[in-house]
């Protein structure tokens, strides 16, 4: 049941939404989605989709200086949709991966593809030179992994078994830029509720957690800017 009202067409439960564009339907009921009020019609539930439409469909929308797809800029499009790839791959979608494998062969290489690549990115943004993944411009790729990294240490290191490291712990450059975008970038903390992450994945996820016990830390949820 939604943690908060729904406030475009009063859906207590996701499956309200697809069943009011398709009633007979019976596939999975995922989020993100992105929902038509004119046509009342799901555009899309795949979140590199939608991300990538809010750069090209909604300019009139926002300010001048934010227009164009300013978090895709063409110079470093194709550098973007690399890192996106393998990002994707063993970080975003690696997590769920170890997180749900029903073997120990699939979990062990999840988790070891997934350090992998957060060590990779550890020494990326410690020798890029700016604050961010590819310099000193935001792109999409950091609003991807925050995603993610956000999540990590308060849900999937002891949710998941990704436990091998913690960022706020192990990987510093990682743990800098997530506090960044975090404190100093407003959009971020906005959009970043951890009562409901926590309770959404502990009280989901009953082949995991078939008691849905939520734990208290790790605390705090984020460190400071100010404390290590």
């Amino acid at each position: 049941m939604a943690t908060a009202p729904e406030p475009v067409v009063g859906a207590s439960f996701l499956r309200d939404i697809y069943h009011r564009v398709n009633p007979d339907y019976s596939g999975r009921y995922t989020v993100p989605v992105l929902w038509d009020t004119k046509n009342n019609a799901i555009v899309s539930n795949e979140s590199s989709e939608i991300i990538r439409m809010f750069y090209e469909e909604f300019d009139e929308f926002v300010s001048e200086d934010k227009k164009g797809g300013w978090l895709l800029p063409e110079a470093k499009r194709a550098e973007i949709d690399a890192m996106n790839e393998w990002v994707y791959d063993t970080v975003n979608n690696g997590v769920y991966k170890a997180g749900f494998a029903t073997s120990q062969g699939a979990y062990e290489s999840a988790v070891g593809a997934l350090f992998e690549s957060l060590g990779r990115l550890e020494g990326i943004l410690a020798g890029s030179g700016g604050r961010y993944l590819l310099g000193s411009e935001m792109t999409e790729v950091d609003v991807r992994l925050f995603t993610t990294v956000v999540r990590f240490d308060p849900v999937y290191v002891q949710h998941f078994k990704c436990n091998v490291g913690m960022i706020r712990h192990d990987y510093p450059a990682i743990h800098k830029w997530l506090r960044h975008l975090y404190w100093d970038i407003p959009a971020f903390k906005d959009t970043t509720n951890f009562e409901h992450i926590k309770k959404h994945y502990t009280k989901s996820h009953t082949q995991i957690n078939p008691h849905s016990i939520t734990p208290v830390g790790p605390l705090p949820d984020i460190v400071p800017k100010d404390k290590e």
